[in-house]
């Protein structure tokens, strides 16, 4: 870096992107980057397996993604950058894991959006069963594909709207809930709080359901950390971006907590399965048929809305890893629009193969497919974790000035974080498809390592 300490905090670049994305709606992607299908779809899966004990798994995730999200905001208060994990990553750990950072995240995002168009498929089954999941994912993609080509605006727009509907559902059904708990409307069997720990306990199937339960509860969490993205079209990104980590905690609170809190209070666990939204069956347990199929346009919202980020991510990163000499040139290019059309339109092909995992295996293919997410983001959280102990060494050591904005207890709090992450990464092992994404994260692992190898071999380590 050439930049004088006082360049470093103050400079704001575009990087030639359109400042396009207003504290509105940056602060509305914040909230509605925390909701997605691991919530309104994979919870099913989550409640059989562990039962109400499902609650404090998302406690204890949340309180380490709150710890992450910290740390990324300290850093994006030193230096807001589009593609900041990546960017970060470079000049604290070395080009290496940059260049493996960058590319990773690329991936969690490819593989997120095939299990958001994999769960879309699964929505429109609900009033067209005989439309074939495989068939809507690509509808997904195709269309959302030409939305983020049109301008960084239009994306923000849809996102805002897209996490209004998430939002205001969410609120509806705690509501709605509330009122069944306490006024005894609707038509649910047994609607009580003890429901919590009546049956059969809160840890209905032992401590260990539960830890096996944060592969799901992990991949939930996708997307907390999108703003990091935005940094670089933030029309005011470090006041913007701050205020949006510092909701964190009440949105993990409200929108996962309480949710989980009311739809297990109204119905048993025990009614809850894999492959069904928890949302979709209390609701047509209270006795609300329409309101179901309401809940299920908003699941439909929410997988669209992961899916739009997805794109616009996986765009924006491949194109700061083309600045940075680890992508081909041709990623790095901009449009008329100030969209990066080549970096979209790969990503966009990459996740075609979501659609083909739902013609090969429909029914196994949103959780193979959260598994490789989940290993591709917690090697990602972990490399933020471990930046952010790298920047304040620099500031102890006198070399970088200290942010405003700080994680509190760190060094402490990082190393736990970064234990509660390696403790989920062995929880995998013992899941078929906990292994297979390790596996398939291994193979990924040696093919970034390769093409690094190619890099180092025709671009010199200097460039920058």
């Amino acid at each position: 870096m050439t930049q004088t300490h006082t360049e470093v905090l103050t400079e704001e670049p575009s990087e030639g992107y359109s400042r396009g994305l207003s504290s509105r709606t940056i602060q509305m992607i914040a909230l509605g980057g925390a909701i997605g299908t691991g919530l309104f779809y994979g919870a099913g899966g989550a409640i059989e397996e562990a039962g109400p004990s499902l609650i404090l798994a998302y406690l204890a995730a949340g309180l380490v993604i709150f710890v992450i999200m910290r740390a990324l905001g300290e850093l994006l208060s030193y230096r807001p950058v589009s593609g900041s994990f990546g960017e970060y990553a470079e000049e604290f750990l070395g080009r290496f894991f940059g260049f493996v950072t960058g590319w990773t995240y690329w991936a969690v995002w490819v593989a997120t959006c095939m299990a958001e168009i994999t769960v879309a498929g699964k929505y429109v089954e609900f009033w067209w069963p005989s439309v074939p999941t495989w068939l809507t994912a690509l509808v997904v993609l195709v269309v959302l594909f030409g939305a983020n080509l049109i301008s960084v605006k239009l994306f923000g727009e849809a996102e805002f709207w897209f996490s209004a509907i998430k939002i205001t559902a969410i609120l509806g059904m705690i509501l709605i809930g509330i009122g069944v708990l306490t006024l005894g409307f609707g038509h649910a069997t047994n609607p009580t709080v003890t429901n919590l720990w009546a049956d059969g306990g809160v840890f209905p199937n032992g401590f260990g359901a539960a830890l096996m339960s944060l592969q799901i509860v992990m991949f939930a969490y996708v997307g907390v950390e999108l703003v990091g993205v935005t940094a670089g079209e933030a029309k005011d990104p470090r006041p913007t971006l701050r205020k949006a980590i510092n909701t964190l905690p009440f949105r993990i609170g409200l929108f996962y907590i309480g949710s989980l809190v009311v739809i297990l209070s109204v119905a048993s666990w025990r009614d809850f399965h894999a492959g069904m939204s928890p949302f979709v069956e209390v609701l047509q347990q209270i006795g609300i048929p329409a309101a179901a199929g309401i809940m299920n346009f908003v699941l439909l919202t929410a997988a669209l809305s992961s899916c739009n980020s997805g794109i616009y991510s996986t765009g924006r990163m491949l194109r700061s890893l083309s600045q940075r000499h680890e992508a081909p040139a041709a990623l790095g290019a901009l449009s008329k629009r100030s969209v990066p059309f080549a970096g979209i339109a790969l990503s966009a092909g990459a996740m075609v193969i979501g659609v083909i995992v739902n013609i090969v295996s429909p029914d196994r293919a949103f959780l193979y497919i959260t598994s490789v997410s989940t290993v591709g983001i917690i090697f990602v959280w972990g490399t933020i974790l471990v930046c952010h102990l790298k920047f304040r060494a620099a500031v102890r050591a006198g070399r970088l000035p200290a942010a405003e904005y700080r994680l509190p207890g760190a060094p402490v709090t990082n190393w736990l974080a970064l234990a509660f992450l390696a403790m989920v990464v062995v929880l995998l092992f013992f899941t078929s498809t906990g292994r297979t994404a390790l596996i398939v994260g291994v193979v990924f692992g040696a093919a970034v390592c390769g093409g690094y190898a190619l890099l180092r071999a025709r671009v010199p380590a200097d460039t920058n």
